[in-house]
Order: C-alpha cells, then structure tokens, then sequence
C-alpha cells in the first residue's frame, strides 16, 4: 500500500510561462502541477506539491533553489526544489500576470491586476509573516503585462496595457521629494515584452527595449545629465523623443519661455547617488522597427542581455531571433500553425525553448546548430488506454488524439509517436515478445507496431467496418482478439499470416472487457447486456460459459494465476469468479467507496446522485493480493481481495480547476444562467491566454451517461500494473499518474529482539560474520544495512552466504539486488550474487513463484536494461574498431 506520486505523463505542457534554471533544468506548469525536465540528462519529473487550480506563472531564484508558483485564482506557493516541498504560501485579491525574482534574489515583483507589487523573498525560516511587503506601484491604468529588473535590482521597466513602460525606482527618497517613474509612450498596442539593455563595461542600464502586441519593437536609449551614455552622432539636433519630460528630482520643472522645452534639471545631491544614476537624465527613442508578421500578433518574447538578442513568437506558429541594436533577423522559422504561448532563453543563450499550449508541445532549440535539444509533445485530448511492456521499462498509451505513444517509465520521456489511426485509440497490448504493440481503435483497424524500427507492420481489419473498444492477445501470441462497440462480435486473427479465424457472436451489448486467462487459452468478455462469457478461441467451440449479472459489466480482469476472475457492474459491485467451476466467490459493494465529487450541472448532491458510482476499470496486482479500482470519480481504491476490504483511496487530483473535485458547491457561483465557471465570458483575443475548449465527446462513454459540455471531468479511464508490482500507472483526465512504492525506510518490528540493533550489524561485520550479518539486516529492513552487508561479502563467500538465507527473507533480498543492479557500478559482483541464489533457492523460487513474481521481474528489468546498455556501447566500440582498423589500412 505504500504507493506515492512520482510523475506525471501525457501532458508536458498545458500553458503558463516556462523557466529555465541552472541554465539545463526546463521548469514548466503541467495543470496545477509543475514539470522539471532536465535537459542534459533527459529525464523529466513532476514535483508532489501541487496547486488548487491550474497555474498560471512561475518563476525561479538566480540560485535555483527557490520556486514560485501562481494558479488561476491568484493563490501562490514557494517551493523549496531542492527538497521539493512547499515553504510558505501566500493569496493575493487580485489576478497575477506577470512574477520575477531580482537578480539578487531579496525580491520578488509582482504584477497584479495594475499594481506592481514588491515582496521581500522568504527564507528557510518558518515565519508568521513569511511574505513582507516592500512597496507598491498604482501608477498604471491598464493591467500589467511585462517587467524586468536591472541588473542591481534597483530599477523596474514594466509594460502595461495602456500603451505605456514605465522605469520603476525602488528605493524611497527623502519625504521632501516628489519623484514620478518615467513613461515610455508611443506604443499603439499593450506591451507584452519590457526589457533593460545594460553597457557591458560598466554594467549599467544604458538602453531598453519595448515590445508591443503589434509586432513592434522600441529601442530607447538613456542620457544622464553627466554625458550621454550612447553618444549620438550630432549631439546638436536630437530627434524629438515621445518619452516623457524630464523631471526635477525636487518636483520642479524648469521652461524656457522661448521655446517651451525642457531646458535644465537640478543635480540631486544625494548619499547613494551610485544607485540612483537613472534618476538625473531621461530616455529617448532612437528607432521602432516592425517584426513583419501582420496579421499575426505577438504573443510571447524574452531578451537575453549578455547576447543582447530578442526572440518572439507570434500567433500563427512563427518565431524569429533578432540581434539588437541593428535589429538583423538571424532565424524566422514556423514550428506550428497554432499560437506560441511562451519563448525564453536559457542562461548563456544558445538554447531556446518554444511553448504551444494548444498542442500541448515543448521545444527545446539550439539556434547556432539549428538542432532540437528537446521535443515533447503531450496527448492533446484524453489518454484512453494503458500498457506496460513486459519488463516494466516502457508504457504505451493510447488517446482520443487518433495517437499512440511510448514512453520510457524511468525518464518519462515520448521517444516515439505513431499516428496511422484516424479515430480514437481504445486498446493497447504489449507482446510478450516486447518489442511489438498492438492497439485498436474506433477507426475499424487493429494495428500492430514494431518497437525496433518503429513501424506498422500489420493491420487487423473485419469484412465491414468496426469500431473496436478492447483488445487482447493470448500467451503465444498467436491469437488477436478484438471487441466491438456497434456489432457486439469479437474478432479473431492469425497473428503471423493476419487473417481472420473467427467470429464470436452471443453478446447483445458493446463489448467492453477482454482477455486471456494467463493459465490456458480461455478468453473472457463482458459486455453491457449484464454477461461474461468464456470462450474456448482454439477449438471453436464458442462461448463455454456464462456469468450473469444484474447489471451491465463494464470491464474484466484476470488474476495473474487464472484461478480467478474480476469483473465491475454498473451498479458499483465488484464481482469475483471461479472461472473453473464457474461459481460466484464473493462481491465488494464499492459505490460508497468511490463515491465523491459533484459535477457543476448535477442538481443533485454527491451523497445522493447515483451517477458515476462504479468502477470502470480493474487490475490486479503482480501477485494478485489486491486489486485497484477507477472510474468516474477522483478516487482509486485499492481493494484485499482474500478480505474484501479497502486498503487505500487515492486521490488522483485537487485542481478545482476540474469538475467533479469537490463534495459541497457554493450557490453564490449560481446564477439565472447557469454555473458562473461554465459562463463564457472568455476573450479569444488575449495574448496571454490559452484558448478554452469545449472538448465535446461524441463517441463511446457509460451506458445511458451524458456528454460533458462544460469544463472537463475528473475521472481514470485506465489503470495498469507494472509487472514488478513496484509502481501503477493511472489514465485520468490531467495525464498520466505514475505511482511508485516508497522507497524510505519502513519499521517491521515482528522479527526482531533486544538484540537485533545497527550495532549488532556493524559488530558483525567487523567479526567477519557476513551471514549473521546479512541476516540481522534483513530483519531490520532497512536499505542501507541490508546493501552495505551485501558488499561486506567476499566474492568467494557468495555461495556459502546466498545458501544460508531462509526463504522468508529472498524477497526482501532479490529486491536490494535489482535496486543494486539499476544504481551501482559493480556489476559482476551483483549478478554472482544473483547466479548463486538461483542456484541455492531454484526449487523454493518455482514453487513460490506467485509471491516471488513482483521481485523476480524487477530483478528481469533492471538485467534486462544493463544487457542493452552493454549490447549498445559494445556495438559503438566494434564500429569503432572497425572504422580505425580501416583508416590504419587505407594510410
């Protein structure tokens, strides 16, 4: 029962800014949860803190410890991401467009509604008050839309969207003085990008750069009254600049009657006039240049100052690099033909990473190779269907997006993507052979992939066209079987010659649960007309036997041993079969267990709708033990199945952001038109926004049960067991929940006595003991001990040693090994010891297979995973060989 969250798949990138830290760690916001992708490694993980509703903006310390994160309704969380945890939180009434850390990191700056905000940074300390307001900005008269700091944190540009910029200082003057930020005009659209130039000698603020909605961008330049930073050409005649008037430090402004201009400012003798150098000057045009993409318009920039380029994207899938000041285009390229929702570059500027949230897709570019350091793309409608391979090192899943992608577990990254169907994929089936995947779809075919060279080698398809909704193949793999939603038949063809054997007919309703008994060659289906069937697929005979129900059954699973069989019934049962003697074992009434959760349209409360109270998915564990549970609900319930108890609800999410998450609704959102979340009052026209869709599901869903029409619906579609029995996997509405098994130390103290200490262990060690040693570790079940007794043994004591271990602790041992074989670099030392325990315990581990099965195959993983990573470098190296060898004979 010891599962805990560890990653989310499906759905890399949903919409939000993205940050880059460290310059090679990609921080994006996935729902209300946030994605850290490391680039360099290749390897993604989700944090476990997650928001109340889907998040919006994020940004990151200097140092990279620090997180910030803000959702939909304006509440904001601090994160530690070292530790992963959440520090402080804090609400704001207001909502949140823009959030940046100062380059010192003593300050955040906040953009909320039209104020800009300045917060001091929490620490590590827990506080009262974690979150100290510094000052507050209500000069502007539209909503924030941009910001940046200096590069000494003493100064603010922020865009607007009334058309303006305005130079922010900080710090407070003396109370006799009446300072005003400066105003940037001349923009015709709002300011979506706002950015300080610095002087690379001085690391001054020299210059800036405004970018409008409009696909235009402003060069300003600044003139201290000491001399002008950018000395310009003809110091006598100066273009007539639409900033705004110089201003008195004091609040005076002195005119020259003759000509009505600015003539003279008063030097401010101040302490820290080091600090306050853009205070005594003013700011002027020097040239507005047009990024050529109307009617597009500008919806995501940055500005990397070292480089002194820009990067924009536009919301027709084009984005274009720029060298400023001259403004010379060194890229224009399209990667879509959707809206680029964010662009930014890495620390020292030769990564680029690109966002559409419509496609839910994240670019990862090297500009100066013109190369992709990271392209992932998520299911851009709900995941359907699951499968483990067979060594639990790849997951497959199948979309209503006509997609199927494979992902490999450890890193969760897609590394290929196969679009041959042309409707949603409804099934998926790995082989045993693991390196082919089958997979139905609505579209009538029955497709099957090869995972070396990445194809589709063979297509199932039935005389008349089919929509096909489950799928199964039998141990050999000769066998396809597929059901259908329309005819009620299960299809049946030759896996190597792709006919079609046979037609099973009988069922009077879709055919929604399929598969084989892993003991023979049975098949089991169930069906919405309230059967399950048996049928003999080899000898034609037909349905063997039938299992009736009260209500219609919506999915069928086997136990791994065959001895049993587990079907759910729309009415919230689980029922469990002898498929032997066809008799009923016993029944879990889960409808109170996974109740829970009010749609915004029910007029009924979640206590007592009966809508949705039913499992639609099961599967049992590696050694059937325990079975888990899902379907229209938020919950997971994991259910002992000799005891027929709950062991475990999981909640799989708690984005508000969704419907069918809370319990108790609040009647202040209801108005005469409806719920006021499901009110479009949306403007498709922002720059910042993704587009809501209505994902109307026009297709196959629970007998007699509504499409959503409003915001999407919590529930799992699919759940799947790795074959280890160390982790599960759940298809839901937000993605793809990946659970592992707490890997922290767990206290089991029904093996031991006064005497069984670390000490004992460590005594033992020093005593030359490696048996007892071992032993004493194994009872104290604890991680570390029980490796660091591994390695205390000499590889000629291994035999003597591995002989000596009572059965009841193999498991826990042949668990260490694999986690040894997946982390350390001795791996002869652990595959002897892998060799003599199946020599020494070969008899006990046949017939105690069932209980060994989740160690043994996460033992067959991590073997398996080491035998390709040497078959690869040993095929470099002999390529390499061969080539030098060639080069030696040519000379």
């Amino acid at each position: 029962m010891n599962f805990r969250f560890q990653n989310l798949l499906g759905a890399p990138y949903r919409g939000g800014n993205t940050v880059i830290s460290n310059n090679t760690l990609l921080i994006s916001p996935v729902g209300n949860r946030v994605s850290v992708t490391d680039l360099v490694k290749s390897q993604t993980t989700t944090l476990p803190t997650h928001s109340s509703s889907n998040i919006s903006r994020i940004a990151v310390s200097p140092d990279g410890t620090f997180l910030f994160i803000v959702d939909e309704k304006s509440r904001c969380q601090l994160i530690n991401l070292h530790r992963r945890i959440t520090l402080h939180r804090i609400s704001f009434k207001n909502p949140v467009s823009v959030v940046k850390f100062s380059p010192d990191g003593s300050l955040i700056a906040v953009g909320e509604g039209k104020l800009v905000k300045i917060w001091r940074s929490p620490g590590f300390a827990k506080q009262y008050f974690p979150f100290e307001l510094i000052r507050t900005f209500a000069n502007f008269d539209g909503k924030i839309t941009a910001l940046d700091w200096s590069p000494d944190s003493n100064y603010l540009i922020v865009g607007s969207k009334d058309l303006t910029a305005r130079v922010l200082h900080l710090k407070k003057l003396r109370s006799d003085v009446t300072y005003k930020p400066f105003m940037l005009l001349g923009h015709r659209d709002s300011v979506v990008g706002a950015f300080f130039g610095v002087d690379k000698k001085t690391n001054r603020v020299c210059k800036a750069y405004t970018i409008t909605r409009d696909c235009n961008i402003l060069s300003w330049t600044f003139r201290s009254e000491e001399g002008d930073i950018n000395k310009m050409d003809d110091e006598g005649s100066e273009p007539p600049s639409p900033g705004t008037p110089d201003r008195d430090v004091e609040g005076k402004i002195e005119i020259d009657d003759n000509n009505n201009n600015i003539k003279k400012r008063k030097n401010y003798d101040g302490k820290d006039a080091e600090t306050r150098y853009l205070i005594t000057g003013k700011w002027e045009l020097l040239r507005k240049d047009n990024f050529m993409q109307t009617p597009a318009k500008l919806t995501a920039c940055d500005y990397h100052r070292e480089l002194d380029m820009v990067v924009v994207g536009f919301s027709n899938g084009v984005f274009g690099l720029y060298q400023m000041p001259d403004f010379v285009c060194i890229h224009l390229l399209s990667i879509s033909r959707e809206k680029i929702t964010t662009a930014v570059f890495n620390e020292i500027g030769n990564w680029l990473t690109f966002g559409c949230a419509k496609l839910g897709q994240l670019l990862v570019w090297e500009w100066r190779s013109e190369s992709y350091i990271l392209k992932q793309q998520g299911h851009y409608f709900d995941v359907n269907c699951l499968a483990y391979s067979p060594d639990s090192q790849l997951l497959a899943t199948g979309a209503d997006d006509n997609k199927v992608k494979v992902w490999t577990v450890s890193s969760g990254f897609c590394f290929v993507t196969f679009s041959e169907h042309t409707n949603a994929v409804t099934a998926l089936h790995f082989m045993a052979s693991n390196n082919c995947l089958l997979s139905a779809s609505l579209d009538g075919t029955v497709r099957a992939w090869d995972l070396f060279r990445y194809r589709n080698f063979r297509t199932f398809t039935s005389p008349s066209s089919r929509q096909f909704v489950s799928l199964s193949a039998d141990q050999s793999g000769e066998v396809i079987c597929a059901g259908t939603l329309d005819s009620f038949e299960i299809f049946v063809w030759s896996m190597r010659t792709g006919r079609l054997l046979d037609v099973l007919s009988g069922h009077e309703g879709p055919v929604h649960g399929l598969m084989f008994s892993p003991a023979n060659a049975v098949l089991a289906s169930s069906s919405w007309d309230k059967t399950v069937r048996l049928w003999d697929v080899f000898n034609g005979k037909g349905a063997v036997e039938t299992f009736p129900h009260t209500h219609d059954v919506l999915t069928v699973a086997y136990r791994p041993d065959g001895r049993q069989l587990a079907c759910s019934t729309l009415d919230g049962q689980i029922h469990f079969w002898d498929p032997m003697d066809g008799l009923l074992m016993y029944t879990i009434e889960g409808r109170r267990d996974i109740a829970g959760g009010r749609l915004m349209t029910d007029r009924r409360s979640a206590a007592n709708s009966s809508s949705g109270k039913c499992f639609t998915t099961l599967c049992y564990s590696a050694d059937g033990s325990y079975i888990l549970a899902g379907g229209s609900s938020r919950y997971i319930c994991m259910y002992d199945v000799a005891d027929q108890v709950l062991l475990r609800r999981f909640q799989i999410t708690h984005n508000l952001s969704l419907d069918g998450v809370l319990d108790f609704l609040n009647s202040k959102n209801m108005t005469e038109a409806g719920p006021l979340d499901l009110i479009d009052d949306y403007n498709s026209d922002m720059e910042d926004g993704v587009d809501k869709q209505t994902q109307m599901k026009i297709g196959y869903d629970l007998p007699g049960s509504m499409p959503n029409r409003g915001r999407s619906i919590i529930r799992t579609k699919c759940l799947k067991i790795a074959p280890t029995g160390r982790s599960f996997v759940a298809a839901t509405t937000e993605g793809v929940h990946v659970y592992s098994v707490d890997e922290s130390f767990i206290f089991d103290p029904t093996d031991l006595d006064i005497d069984v200490t670390p000490e004992a262990v460590d005594a033992a060690l020093k005593e030359k003991q490696p048996t007892r040693a071992l032993i004493l570790s194994l009872r104290l079940n604890e991680d570390s001990l029980v490796k660091k007794c591994i390695f205390g043994v000499s590889p000629a004591d291994i035999p003597a040693v591995a002989a000596s271990i009572p059965y009841k602790y193999l498991q826990r041992l042949i668990e260490a090994l694999a986690d040894l074989l997946e982390n350390c670099p001795h791996l002869e030392f652990i595959l002897r010891w892998c060799q003599e325990l199946c020599k020494s315990h070969g008899n006990s581990i046949q017939q105690n297979c069932r209980n060994l099965l989740p160690s043994l195959k996460s033992l067959q993983k991590a073997i398996t995973r080491i035998h390709q990573d040497l078959a690869d470098t040993c095929s470099s190296n002999e390529y390499m060989l061969r080539f030098l060898c060639s080069s030696g004979a040519m000379k």
